[in-house]
C-alpha cells in the first residue's frame, strides 16, 4: 500500500468496481493525485480529523466511460474526489462546511448522497448542487440546496 499523504493511500484513490479495466494513473496523474490527497488532508482536518470514505478518486478514461462520467471529468486528471464523512454528518452538512471554510477548490458539488470536490488548478470556487432525473442528463444549479 503506497501513501499519497498522511491518511490516504493510492489504493483508496484508484480502486474501482469496474473489474477488468486498468485504472493505473500515469506519472502526471499520480502527481495530481498526491496534491489532491494533501488537499483532502485539509478537508479531513476541517471536518474534525475523522475518517473520510473515498467513493471515487482517479478514473482512467476507460473507467470514466464505463460509469458514464463526464468526458471532461477532473477525476481523469487526478484532481477530483467523491467522498462521504458519516462521522461528521450528512453530505449537505459537509458541503456547507467546506463551502463556508475559505478552502480553495475548483468545484464543490453537493450530489445528495456524496460530495464531489475538485482541486483543478483553475480554483474557480464553484459551489453547485447536482440534480439527477432518470433518463436525463444531470443538471446543476449554483449553490447548495
Amino acid at each position: 500500500m503506497s501513501s499519497l499523504s498522511t491518511h490516504f493511500t493510492s489504493e483508496e484513490f484508484t480502486t474501482t468496481q469496474q473489474r477488468g479495466l486498468d485504472n493505473t494513473p500515469n506519472p502526471e496523474q499520480l502527481s495530481n493525485l498526491t496534491h489532491t490527497a494533501w488537499q483532502m488532508e485539509i478537508v479531513r482536518h476541517l471536518l474534525g480529523d475523522v475518517a473520510l470514505h473515498i467513493n471515487s478518486g482517479f478514473r482512467s478514461k476507460a473507467v470514466n466511460s464505463a460509469i458514464g462520467g463526464s468526458k471532461t471529468s477532473d477525476h481523469m486528471l487526478g484532481h477530483a474526489v467523491d467522498f462521504i464523512c458519516p462521522s461528521f454528518g450528512t453530505p449537505i452538512d459537509i458541503a456547507k462546511k467546506i463551502a463556508n471554510s475559505g478552502l480553495k477548490f475548483d468545484q464543490l458539488i453537493y450530489e445528495h448522497t456524496w460530495i464531489h470536490i475538485s482541486f483543478n488548478p483553475k480554483l474557480r470556487g464553484q459551489v453547485m448542487t447536482a440534480h439527477f432525473v432518470p433518463n436525463q442528463a444531470t443538471t446543476y444549479t449554483i449553490g447548495i440546496e
